[in-house]
């Protein structure tokens, strides 16, 4: 398990190719749309397109280490809207922007060993870039915080508003999701992810099929 991250492994399988990548899989006897790697700004229209280009679809499973976060809620009703539902196999994670496009199926599999991995989205992980807009004192630190309060509001609402619409609990968001910490600090606990149990997933809606 990951020290830092005991819910976790220490190696979460999500792929790592720069952009989502769409591709046809027969070899179950379905036809599954498989989607890996991270979530880029035009992922829903692609997505879209692999829809089309691929149908008829009887799944799609995600293998993702997220992205765009609004990218991952567009997606995830380009899937509702199809009614295709997702999965995501055993060995396989799916982490942050990918949990709203899981979501968007109406029928939901985790597998045994399929890992829905959570955490508090931020806007100020580029530690750099925040030190930056400090040392230009006071009023440029109040502007900054000032558009992260604003922005962290209103993805909030649209993650809220997504949970609703999607049938999931929004105490997915408030029991868990914002209660992990949003970057590591100095403190002992560097927790940043939280893997839901296969209980969790049940309890919250994530998952809706066995």
């Amino acid at each position: 398990m990951d020290a830092d991250n005991p819910t976790c492994p220490q190696h979460l399988n999500w792929s790592t190719y720069p952009a989502m990548k769409f591709t046809l899989d027969t070899s179950t006897g379905q036809r599954v749309l498989k989607a890996e790697g991270q979530i880029d700004e035009d992922v829903a229209a692609r997505l879209s397109q692999a829809l089309k280009d691929n149908a008829p679809i009887d799944e799609i499973w995600l293998r993702s280490p997220g992205g765009v976060a609004r990218a991952g809620n567009e997606a995830g009703k380009v899937i509702r809207a199809s009614g295709i539902p997702t999965r995501i196999p055993g060995g396989w994670a799916c982490f942050s922007a990918c949990n709203f496009m899981f979501m968007g199926g109406a029928i939901r599999f985790v597998d045994p060993g399929g890992l829905f991995v959570v955490h508090m989205f931020t806007h100020v992980a580029d530690k750099q870039a925040v030190k930056q807009e400090l040392s230009k004192g006071a009023d440029a630190t109040i502007g900054l915080i000032g558009d992260v309060e604003q922005d962290s509001a209103l993805l909030a609402s649209e993650d809220n508003d997504f949970l609703i619409r999607m049938g999931v609990s929004r105490k997915l968001l408030t029991e868990v999701m914002y209660k992990q910490k949003a970057v590591e600090d100095g403190d002992a606990d560097k927790s940043t992810r939280r893997c839901l149990t296969a209980a969790e997933a049940l309890k919250y809606n994530v998952a809706n099929a066995q």
